[in-house]
């Protein structure tokens, strides 16, 4: 759920097996195992995780035995079947404060909601190492009151293009970084992006459904696989017609599954390549005219935006401290806007 673009080829070997950022553990007790507190248990079996970390897991609810939510001290039985939902650690990069404006929706002491910006890399990583949004967040954590439980720097929870805007969350602790975490895995979160694509869209509101893998040609981009082809991840995009302007269509799209880029390849795979969307073809005219003027508008929408035109526009979690259901929409940037508006006057001049 998630969006990434060169952030990514610092995670590339983790994407071939897990586009989010947590990893999923099973594990089943011995037939002769003793009675023992399952975080004890789990620390002789993930010599990685600290005690205080797996009682956090435990507290945040995503600590499983049997299918059934447990707290630390649940004593391990035979046969047991124990699951759990870890956040991915981050690479040892060295994250240096910087002081760059971020824009903040809301925050708390558990949980930021900031407004990422076009043409921003998420995480420090090949060919991107300052900065960044973390870069900017490490400066403005380092600012604010810090618990037991406190990372020492922001949690990762999901990701966005370098060129997509709007909402992005952020954990301040464990216990909010292993709750978000959960609810990204289970789907619980709810995500809805505006993009503009190339073409005007036959359905006013559809799904479109394939397996999302790597490129075998390029692996700096992805490509929908046919199941029958063993490739890939499943993938589902929910997509409504929110404003057409004959050569292109302005559409909300949810989000069911987070593969990396899966808009955009979904979009591309349908024949609607994003508008200005330098990986996967939509920064050339795709539909039109010939006629010169119209190059030149093309010309100058696209200089509008330094990517696709991807918004994330609103999203929904379950708040880690108090269970409430909080819900938070970000405003389309001011060059989207604007793309908006060219495309408005065009459309009703050509329709004339």
């Amino acid at each position: 759920m998630n969006e990434l673009n060169d952030e990514e080829d610092f995670l590339e070997d983790d994407q071939d097996q897990q586009d989010e950022l947590y990893e999923h553990h099973n594990l089943i007790a011995d037939v002769g195992q003793e009675a023992l507190r399952i975080d004890k248990f789990l620390m002789k079996r993930l010599p990685n995780v600290s005690r205080n970390r797996l009682q956090n897991i435990a507290k945040a609810g995503t600590l499983f035995v049997n299918g059934e939510s447990v707290k630390s001290n649940y004593k391990v039985r035979p046969k047991d079947e124990i699951s759990i939902v870890l956040p991915y650690p981050v690479r040892e990069i060295k994250l240096i404060p910087e002081d760059i404006p971020i824009d903040i929706i809301y925050e708390d002491d558990q949980m930021v909601m900031v407004n990422k910006p076009a043409n921003m890399v998420v995480h420090p990583g090949f060919g991107n190492y300052s900065g960044t949004l973390l870069n900017a967040l490490v400066y403005h954590f380092d600012s604010l009151p810090k618990t037991d439980d406190y990372y020492g720097r922001p949690g990762l929870v999901h990701r966005l293009d370098k060129h997509t805007t709007g909402i992005l969350v952020i954990a301040k602790t464990e216990l909010a970084l292993t709750h978000l975490a959960k609810q990204f895995h289970d789907r619980t979160s709810e995500r809805v992006y505006y993009a503009l694509v190339w073409g005007d869209v036959a359905e006013e509101e559809g799904t479109i459904t394939g397996n999302i893998g790597r490129s075998k040609k390029n692996r700096k981009v992805f490509q929908v696989y046919e199941e029958d082809e063993d490739m890939g991840r499943h993938a589902v995009t929910h997509y409504k017609v929110v404003e057409r302007f004959r050569y292109v269509t302005l559409v909300e799209c949810r989000l069911e599954t987070g593969r990396t880029h899966q808009i955009r390849v979904h979009f591309k795979h349908i024949g609607h390549p994003l508008f200005h969307d330098l990986e996967y073809g939509g920064d050339r005219i795709l539909k039109g005219t010939t006629f010169t003027k119209y190059q030149q508008f093309i010309d100058n929408c696209f200089k509008l935006l330094p990517g696709q035109a991807l918004h994330a526009k609103t999203l929904g979690v379950t708040h880690p401290k108090t269970n409430e259901w909080v819900f938070f929409e970000s405003d389309l940037p001011e060059g989207f806007l604007k793309l908006l508006d060219k495309w408005r006057v065009y459309s009703k001049i050509d329709a004339k």
